[in-house]
């Protein structure tokens, strides 16, 4: 994860970013902005590429097979508040909070967040973005992890999430907020070579 301290014209960094300084920066690279700290994001894996797929896939038809709402997938931002725009792997909206979707971004917390863990993202993923998500309301958070094979899912409660179910190979996660969803884990990520 490589933080940037200058604006893409090259002037330094001196106070909290907001969301208007954010739609400044290049489209040619990936950026969040949180708590008003401009960060670069890397491309992802072929794993995660693949995770995100195969999720953003069921994800999208049983939620469009039951007219739930809308599936997203990065990049997409979500703006949370002025110094917090998110762009999380996979989200999904319902029809209830459609609102909050514009032509440009999403303006709110998503019903359900998933990110997909990498070596960059881990700790901001596992520990600053549940803190963050949990603030701003989003109701089911996924912190998914290609290598161990595993999907954590975690509610939010009046104290912030509390793990649900870690699901590892071989086993069929399930959603509170997604009543009937279902994904067995082994048609989820890569194979093993």
């Amino acid at each position: 994860m490589k933080r940037a301290n200058t604006f893409p014209n090259g002037s330094p960094i001196t106070t909290k970013l907001t969301y208007e300084d954010y739609l400044k920066t290049s489209d040619d690279e990936r950026y969040e902005l949180l708590d008003g700290e401009l960060i670069t994001m890397p491309a992802p894996s072929i794993a995660h590429q693949h995770v995100a797929v195969k999720l953003a896939t069921r994800l999208d038809t049983f939620v469009e097979d039951k007219d739930l709402g809308v599936v997203y997938f990065a990049p997409t931002d979500v703006v949370l508040s002025e110094t917090h725009v998110v762009q999380p792997d996979l989200m999904f909206i319902s029809s209830e909070r459609a609102g909050i979707v514009t032509s440009a971004n999403i303006q709110g917390a998503p019903d359900l967040l998933v990110e997909i863990r990498s070596d960059s993202t881990a700790e901001r993923d596992e520990n600053l973005k549940r803190k963050l998500y949990a603030k701003f309301g989003v109701k089911e958070y996924w912190l998914v992890n290609p290598d161990a094979r595993t999907i954590t899912v975690l509610l939010l409660g009046e104290d912030g999430y509390t793990e649900r179910s870690t699901y590892t190979e071989g086993q069929t996660l399930t959603s509170s907020i997604l009543d009937g969803f279902s994904a067995h884990l082994d048609e989820i990520f890569l194979s093993r070579p």
